[in-house]
């Protein structure tokens, strides 16, 4: 199951998203968490000091590792050079599951201790001095996409994606790649502002859109939510000792995390495990298509000097049961 946190800046959707995380590492349940956020501070969030969090290694940084990977023996791709964020798996392409060793995991995953149980995490990277004022951050998730795009997770199989702040998810076509999205809203105006955003790009590509009030403080914070958002709020999350603990780098077991903020997780997964018998992976793919063929026009294939559009196999539909060809 592929989950993404959404919201804007400083709504606590990495704080949320981590939490999540360690829910489901402590239900046992495979996990793999991905930082596409321009801030980076998932790592942090999952309990690694400052310099573990800085020694993360940058998915951006192993694109072509990641593309010569990914491209296989897919005859339609005669080259890893050429293929771009938006390249679509085919006949011949590999792909990447949840549970497995691959070297694209050897180069960008890194095992996160949390209370016993673990969870793998890759991260983008953040902006470098070199990067300032000449490479847009979206280049940087570029990798995440190319990977979601290749991606073939099952039920209790969860990837789960701290998304960029605001509506700049929308730069890319990575934010149809999810089978549940939790977009974490403040109640304030700034906060569902967002959401409705959000909600108006979204709509005609049948994204599932959750809201998880944070920072809710009485009555009348979950009153006005709901007048905001309807049935689309979900649950909400208040005040939490245990995360201000974790922010100071002070923790205490995940297990004494408070009832109330225990039983929001619960509903966050319950919810994206119903999500599963509304999988459609033909809508899945026709998407991953739709927007290969627009980012190919818009610029890919200026870029690369090939028509991108050949790199569509039109037969092939991604699923839990295609296959990937083993390494050489």
């Amino acid at each position: 199951m592929k989950i993404a946190f959404v919201g804007k800046g400083g709504s606590g959707k990495t704080t949320l998203s981590s939490l999540f995380i360690r829910h489901l590492a402590a239900s046992r349940v495979p996990v793999i968490a991905v930082d596409a956020d321009i801030n980076q501070h998932l790592g942090a969030a999952l309990g690694l000091d400052e310099a573990e969090a800085a020694a993360l290694p940058a998915m951006g940084a192993q694109l072509p590792l990641i593309k010569d990977y990914l491209r296989g023996s897919n005859p339609r791709i005669p080259s890893s050079e050429s293929m771009i964020k938006t390249t679509p798996p085919g006949e011949g392409s590999r792909l990447l599951r949840v549970g497995e060793d691959n070297p694209v995991y050897d180069a960008c995953v890194r095992t996160v201790d949390l209370d016993g149980t673990a969870a793998r995490l890759m991260a983008t990277g953040p902006f470098t001095e070199s990067d300032l004022g000449v490479a847009c951050y979206h280049s940087k998730v570029g990798a995440v996409e190319l990977c979601l795009n290749h991606l073939v997770d099952g039920r209790e199989e969860y990837v789960v994606v701290d998304m960029t702040a605001g509506s700049d998810s929308f730069a890319s076509g990575m934010f149809t790649r999810f089978d549940m999205t939790f977009l974490v809203a403040e109640p304030t105006r700034k906060g569902v502002a967002v959401y409705r955003q959000y909600k108006e790009y979204a709509r005609d590509f049948g994204v599932p859109l959750k809201v998880v009030g944070n920072k809710v403080q009485g009555p009348e914070d979950l009153a006005f939510l709901r007048e905001e958002t309807g049935d689309d709020l979900l649950v909400t999350v208040g005040h939490s000792d245990w995360v201000r603990a974790m922010e100071k780098g002070r923790p205490a077991r995940f297990d004494q995390l408070e009832e109330a903020n225990r039983q929001a997780l619960e509903t966050l997964h319950h919810t994206a495990d119903a999500a599963y018998g509304r999988r459609d992976w033909e809508r899945y793919t026709r998407q991953m298509v739709h927007f290969h063929l627009k980012n190919a026009e818009s610029w890919g294939n200026a870029k690369t000097g090939v028509d991108l559009a050949a790199q569509v196999d039109p037969a092939f539909v991604l699923s839990e049961g295609a296959a990937t060809p083993q390494p050489a």
